[in-house]
């Protein structure tokens, strides 16, 4: 699309109603219509402590607890409810804790042994992509 003045880009949404609504005020919301994507899915051998006060991975555990040294996986989908379903994915297929989910922005944050956390998003990607038919990203390790 060629660029645009405001009033150009009104009057091409707006039709007929622009010279109704000229010298108005208006407000315009952008909306994001999301697929359906796995658009990250990342694997973190044994983290440094920074790594979870950095998350917050260390807010909730119970005194003398120590998780630092675990791994974590990191996946981000769209639409973002589809975090739910793969959380539940996760818990079922390993031995796992979830770290954050965020059902408005589609993150997860898995934690636990590097092998539990490595299966359950292998999973979590797997049964997006062959289950419920979404594009997935290659899963990264580091």
């Amino acid at each position: 699309m060629a660029n645009l003045s405001k009033e150009e880009l009104l009057e091409k949404i707006f039709h007929d109603d622009y010279e109704h609504l000229k010298g108005k005020r208006l407000r315009l919301t952008r909306v994001r219509v999301p697929g359906k994507e796995v658009c990250l899915a990342h694997v973190l051998s044994p983290s440094h402590s920074s790594v979870y006060q950095n998350l917050s991975l260390h807010i909730g555990v119970h005194e003398g607890e120590d998780h630092a040294g675990e791994a974590i996986g990191l996946i981000r989908f769209t639409p973002w409810e589809a975090v739910v379903a793969a959380a539940d994915i996760a818990v079922k297929s390993a031995d796992v804790q979830i770290g954050f989910m965020d059902r408005f922005c589609g993150s997860l944050i898995l934690t636990g042994g590097l092998a539990q956390v490595q299966t359950a998003v292998e999973e979590v990607v797997r049964s997006f992509r062959e289950d419920l038919g979404f594009r997935v990203c290659e899963i990264r390790k580091s």
